[in-house]
């Protein structure tokens, strides 16, 4: 992905009343690590505003960084994420960006319905090979025991 447009450089004036947040308390916050939210910056995700070296983040960016890590929770990618808080801060009929989360929300949900019977198919597998190693055990257990009882007798 191409790296969106730096952030600017210092608060608009109606910025500054807002409350605004650091990257070490977002972190904490979300229990999350710095890195991880300047990743979310380098794709797009956010764009805090700079107060010299210092990210500062807006309500908005404490916002997107809540639905990201939202959509990750749901398995979906991050241009999926992108692409949904895009449209929910388009401030237009929110219809098209519901259609589009039910469209995301029922491709993914095959996909792991898929990978849940996948994993069925899997777990039956290993079942019968547990039984299969369970009954070689118990037959060789039960001939060395007979093996036994015969040394004895003899």
């Amino acid at each position: 992905m191409s790296a969106p447009a730096r952030p600017k450089t210092v608060l608009a004036p109606a910025e500054e009343a807002a409350p605004t947040f650091t990257i070490t308390e977002l972190a904490q916050e979300f229990d999350i690590t710095p890195r991880a939210i300047r990743f979310y910056e380098d794709v797009g995700l956010l764009q805090p505003a700079r107060a010299g070296r210092n990210r500062v983040y807006t309500h908005r960016d404490r916002t997107r960084l809540k639905l990201t890590l939202r959509g990750k929770r749901l398995g979906l990618t991050l241009q999926e994420i992108k692409q949904l808080v895009d449209m929910y801060e388009s401030g237009s009929d929110e219809r098209p960006q519901l259609e589009a989360f039910l469209g995301v929300l029922g491709d993914h949900r095959r996909q792991l319905e898929q990978q849940l019977e996948d994993i069925q198919v899997t777990l039956a597998e290993i079942a019968q090979h547990e039984a299969r190693c369970r009954s070689l055990i118990g037959a060789k257990s039960a001939k060395a025991a007979k093996a036994r009882a015969s040394a004895k007798a003899a």
